[in-house]
């Protein structure tokens, strides 16, 4: 085989299932080469992680295959919708790097989806159904049993007419009357035992105000305005593999109103969702905890949001990373939220400076150290990357280092700081602890130690092996700041499985701690939102847009190492 064979055979075992769809459409000349996608959120709710993953889909396709892209917001129930959430999806799908050709409102299309409803009910497809939804449910009968019709499946043509216009004028009440479709009661298929394809909500919408009372369903809406579009290619999850048929059939019925339109057919494709381990998705649980007050909201840093992600440190990139990672497949999964977390380290890991912090600080005195005396310290940016250079770190006779790295009374295999032992001062010298300084209930409020001026790092002494190195910052040359450390939020592997307990139960009550005492060095006082660091030896952080008059707040990002899975 040659090298050109070769390579095409690698590119070709790359492809995902849908990339292999798509190259076969093209290679077959359908939809005359064209390729249109689309992302069709119901502006309900801020977008999560599992739709970063379609968003990389739906734009990467037209991205990759020289096509379009367009951003349609499934707006067919106002109840549960708001322009907050509109503003938010457009700036999520900006933040991850995409552009849309255009933007359209399935409510753009409520005009042409009412004139095909009437067509279906005057030529005998569709009905006015008078039943409650509890009797149309049971109506339905069950997947191996038929369903029965409906009294009213064969009222007049001009009564249903009539009814549905009354529907769209306010005259009749919520609940009162549905628009069925006339399909088959005994098909093994539910979705075609007579689906409700309009329902009555007296309720204004963001954008057409109370011109319609009469709203279609998503069954009806989401086939059409892929249609009315020209999508070649619509992609959505697993859980619309059973609508597919359905969805055929209102776009064949549709073409037959529409010769003109010629061979031009849309295709649906399903991948499968994105479920996370310590993580709940749906939007309408993640609602409640907004609205409960159980997270600050939906940028919360616990919240698998992007808007959330965003705030917590995770960058655009290592979304893109973790996505390419998992892939996509016709299996559903549970994906272990370590990987998230592992593509996240990679890629802070490459770019993110490297800066001194002490989170939980105790005071350091060098005794034997000259008062007033401060030494400019050398500390490397990012050793990945020697392009980013250094800066300096003020030393100092007083210190802060972590509470924690000290021990009085420690086990043998304990090799931070503890009387008699000697440790490494990150970039600066060897000391060793001589004593310490309590307050009246025993808790250490000083701890003195001496150092050794031949072991300044870079000096012939500074080789001599130590079994610790500890972190610091000076502590009339740091600033101080609020710390905020998140963990994951819920406690279970896989909460959305928990069905005997309340999601409310399986928090995390550790999910958030909140570290109000922090140092970290003077290069961070001109830090802005967002902005990412390594803190040497406790994680990656970046700046909260809480940061302002002064007073820093920094979030944990994720920590240094994995201490929860190993991949």
């Amino acid at each position: 085989m040659s090298v050109e064979n070769n390579t095409n055979e690698e590119s070709k075992k790359s492809l995902n299932f849908i990339e292999i769809i798509v190259e076969k459409d093209l290679a077959e000349g359908k939809n005359e080469g064209r390729i249109q996608t689309r992302f069709p959120p119901e502006p309900n709710g801020y977008l999560h992680i599992g739709h970063a993953k379609a968003i990389c889909m739906d734009f990467g396709i037209a991205q990759k295959y020289g096509g379009v892209c367009n951003l349609r917001f499934d707006d067919t129930n106002p109840t549960k919708e708001d322009v907050e959430y509109v503003d938010s999806i457009m700036e999520d799908i900006q933040w991850l790097g995409y552009h849309w050709k255009n933007v359209y409102y399935a409510s753009d299309y409520f005009p042409q989806l009412w004139d095909f409803a009437v067509q279906l009910i005057k030529s005998g497809k569709a009905y006015i159904d008078e039943q409650s939804s509890e009797e149309i449910a049971k109506q339905k009968g069950t997947p191996t049993q038929p369903g029965t019709h409906s009294p009213y499946r064969d009222r007049p043509i001009e009564e249903s007419l009539d009814l549905f216009q009354k529907m769209n004028q306010g005259l009749i009440p919520e609940g009162a009357m549905v628009l069925r479709a006339k399909i088959d009661m005994a098909n093994p298929n539910m979705h075609f035992r007579d689906p409700i394809i309009y329902r009555v909500i007296n309720y204004p919408h963001h954008r057409t105000g109370t011109t319609w009372k009469a709203y279609p369903m998503y069954d009806f809406a989401h086939g059409q305005s892929d249609y009315f579009e020209g999508v070649t290619h619509s992609i959505c999850t697993l859980e619309f593999e059973v609508h597919r048929p359905l969805y055929d059939y209102f776009v064949d019925e549709l073409k037959q109103l529409r010769p003109e339109d010629g061979e031009y057919r849309t295709r649906q494709s399903e991948f499968n969702r994105l479920n996370l381990t310590y993580t709940m998705m749906s939007k309408r649980k993640l609602l409640q905890l907004v609205q409960e007050g159980l997270v600050s909201g939906w940028d919360d840093p616990r919240m698998p949001t992007i808007t959330g992600l965003r705030r917590r440190g995770y960058t655009p990139e290592a979304i893109h990373k973790f996505i390419d990672k998992i892939g996509y497949t016709k299996f559903e999964a549970l994906i272990d939220i370590a990987l998230l977390e592992h593509a996240i380290r990679e890629d802070l890991n490459a770019k993110a400076k490297r800066v001194s912090a002490v989170i939980d600080p105790v005071k350091l005195i060098i005794t034997n150290y000259p008062e007033g005396k401060v030494e400019r310290m050398e500390a490397v940016n990012n050793p990945e990357d020697e392009s980013m250079g250094t800066h300096e770190i003020a030393f100092t006779r007083e210190l802060f280092i972590e509470r924690e790295d000290f021990m009085e009374d420690a086990p043998k295999k304990f090799f931070r700081m503890t009387p008699g032992q000697e440790v490494r001062l990150k970039n600066a010298y060897i000391v060793k602890c001589t004593g310490v300084k309590k307050d009246a209930a025993g808790n250490i409020e000083e701890i003195y130690a001496e150092y050794d001026p031949q072991t300044k790092s870079g000096m012939p002494e500074s080789n001599r092996k130590v079994k610790g190195t500890l972190h610091w910052v000076s502590v009339e040359h740091s600033i101080p700041a609020e710390v905020r450390l998140y963990d994951r939020l819920f406690t279970v592997e896989n909460p959305s499985e928990e069905k005997d307990k309340d999601f409310r139960e399986l928090l995390n009550p550790d999910s958030l701690v909140v570290k109000t005492n922090a140092r970290v060095e003077k290069e961070l006082e001109n830090s802005k939102p967002f902005d990412n660091f390594q803190f040497q030896r406790l994680g990656y952080f970046n700046v909260d847009p809480d940061t302002k008059n002064g007073k820093l707040v920094f979030n944990r990002t994720v920590s240094l190492k994995d201490s929860k899975n190993k991949l």
